[in-house]
């Protein structure tokens, strides 16, 4: 017996695929996405995502790279190549400035796109939604949500009802 991914329903516009969106969120499903062929303002507040954890990520990298960068030039300075020039010292952070800050937005760069594949799981190559010809449209024309089956809410013909009732047609059901 095949096993399901879950649901995918269409929706006719993306107004529609808004306030459904929210009536998932307010039913408790909790392993479900939406897809859409354009951003839609709100739609991740509607969806009850909270804000993004990459920047943390930046900021990590970047903090990262501003010490490097002191801490190289300090390394080079006093013990690789110790050179007295007019009286200067070993160290200042003035003289460092320019590579921890090369270092520092090199490394959150870096952060940025390790968070980028860290938070979204990537690389995933394939997921079983490519599969669906219906699926394919939203990157054209379509409006659709997914909901996974394991969600600990899924039912599959509870859900199939759910989706019927806020406004989902062609619903779909995916195998994994």
């Amino acid at each position: 017996m095949a096993t399901h991914f879950g649901l995918l329903a269409s929706f006719k516009d993306s107004p529609t695929l808004y306030h459904a969106a929210e009536k998932v969120r307010d039913e408790g499903y909790k392993a479900w996405d939406t897809y859409a062929p354009l951003p839609i303002h709100g739609l991740p507040a509607a969806q009850g995502l909270g804000r993004s954890r990459v920047p943390i990520f930046t900021f990590i990298g970047g903090c990262t790279g501003f010490v490097v960068g002191l801490l190289m030039v300090w390394y080079m300075n006093l013990y690789d190549y110790p050179l007295i020039v007019g009286g200067m010292p070993f160290f200042s952070p003035v003289f460092p400035f320019p590579i921890a800050y090369e270092l520092t937005i090199l490394l959150a760069a870096f952060g940025t796109l390790g968070g980028m594949f860290i938070m979204n799981a990537l690389p995933r190559h394939h997921h079983p939604l490519f599969n669906s010809e219906q699926f394919l449209a939203s990157s054209e024309d379509a409006f659709m949500i997914a909901i996974e089956s394991t969600d600990p809410k899924f039912d599959l013909e509870a859900t199939r009802r759910f989706l019927e009732e806020i406004g989902g047609s062609e619903i779909q059901e995916i195998e994994a």
